[in-house]
């Protein structure tokens, strides 16, 4: 959990693993070590920002005796670049290929919920943003993450390990 203002917000992660069409992850030259020539593991991690609309949803759920969240297995990508933000209801651009179901486990902690997705690509994309839903189409947005572009051809899969860690206690 992060506090901001004195509130916990919860804290999430996305780690992002670009693979062939045969699931190898793919290396290539990138950074520092890049330019040494070095190949390194073509793999993202970034920080997620949970929306207004998913806490909206949580606090409605709550009242209501509704809490069923395991619907929250949806994941999309795309090529938007605005900042992700939590007003955020969608993603900024969409690569309009279907969405694909998460594996959902517990993470490393019985506080941190995991789903874990990976995704064929059908066309060629520089993808830049990832959303975590609670349906195949539509629903609504739980995380939108930001990150380094991860080029990708027809045929090459994208593995997409989102954590949402949630912490108790004041």
């Amino acid at each position: 959990m992060r506090l901001l203002g004195g509130i916990a917000r919860p804290q999430a992660t996305l780690i992002v693993r670009h693979l062939d069409a045969n699931g190898r992850e793919i290396r290539s030259r990138r950074g520092i070590l890049g330019l040494l020539g070095v190949k390194r593991a073509d793999r993202r991690k970034a920080h997620g920002c949970v929306t207004d609309a998913y806490v909206a949803l949580l606090v409605d759920d709550l009242q209501l005796s509704q809490a069923d969240h395991s619907t929250f297995m949806y994941h999309d990508s795309g090529t938007g670049i605005a900042a992700e933000a939590a007003t955020d209801t969608t993603l900024g651009t969409p690569t309009a290929e279907a969405r694909d179901t998460g594996t959902q486990v517990e993470g490393a902690t019985a506080n941190v919920y995991k789903s874990v997705a990976t995704h064929t690509y059908g066309g060629s994309f520089a993808i830049t943003e990832h959303g975590l839903f609670n349906a195949a189409t539509l629903g609504t947005l739980m995380d939108r993450t930001k990150f380094a572009a991860v080029n990708v051809a027809s045929g090459e899969k994208v593995e997409f390990s989102y954590e949402l860690q949630v912490s108790s206690g004041g």
